[in-house]
C-alpha cells in the first residue's frame, strides 16, 4: 500500500512543478510585452499613438466579469505618448469605466483590457 502512495506522489510532484513553470513563463512573457510597449514611446516622427477600444463581445469575454456593467458596442479612440498609455486610457473610458467595490478587480480589468488592446495593436502593425 505504501508503494502505491509513493508512485502517486512521484507522479504528482513533476506535474505540480511543470504547472508552476508554465505559469511563471506566461507571467514573464506578459511582463516583457508590457515593457516593450512601454518602450515604444513617441519619436520625432510620431507625436501621438492612437488606439481604439470597443466594448465588443470579444473584448468583454477576454476581460471577463471584471468589467462592471459595461455599455455594449461602444468605442473610443484615445491618443497618448505610447501604445500602453493610449490603451490604458481607452480601457478606463470604455470597458473598465464603472468601479467595483473590490479595488483589485479594477486593476485586473485594466490589465486584461490593456493586454487585449496591445495584442490587437501588435496584430495590426505586423
Amino acid at each position: 500500500m505504501v508503494e502505491v502512495w509513493w508512485s502517486l506522489l512521484g507522479a504528482a510532484i513533476p506535474a505540480v512543478i511543470a504547472g508552476q513553470a508554465f505559469r511563471m513563463k506566461k507571467r514573464h512573457a506578459e511582463e516583457q510585452r508590457l515593457n516593450s510597449a512601454r518602450g515604444r514611446e513617441k519619436s520625432s516622427d510620431d507625436i501621438f499613438v492612437c488606439e481604439r477600444v470597443c466594448t465588443s463581445k470579444r473584448m468583454l469575454k477576454k476581460v471577463g466579469s471584471f468589467s462592471k456593467d459595461p455599455i455594449p458596442d461602444t468605442c473610443v479612440t484615445v491618443c497618448g505618448v505610447s501604445e500602453l498609455d493610449a490603451c490604458a486610457d481607452a480601457c478606463a473610458r470604455t470597458v473598465c469605466v464603472n468601479q467595483h467595490q473590490v479595488p483589485n478587480w479594477n486593476d485586473v480589468c485594466l490589465r486584461r483590457c490593456q493586454s487585449e488592446c496591445l495584442k490587437l495593436s501588435d496584430s495590426r502593425s505586423s
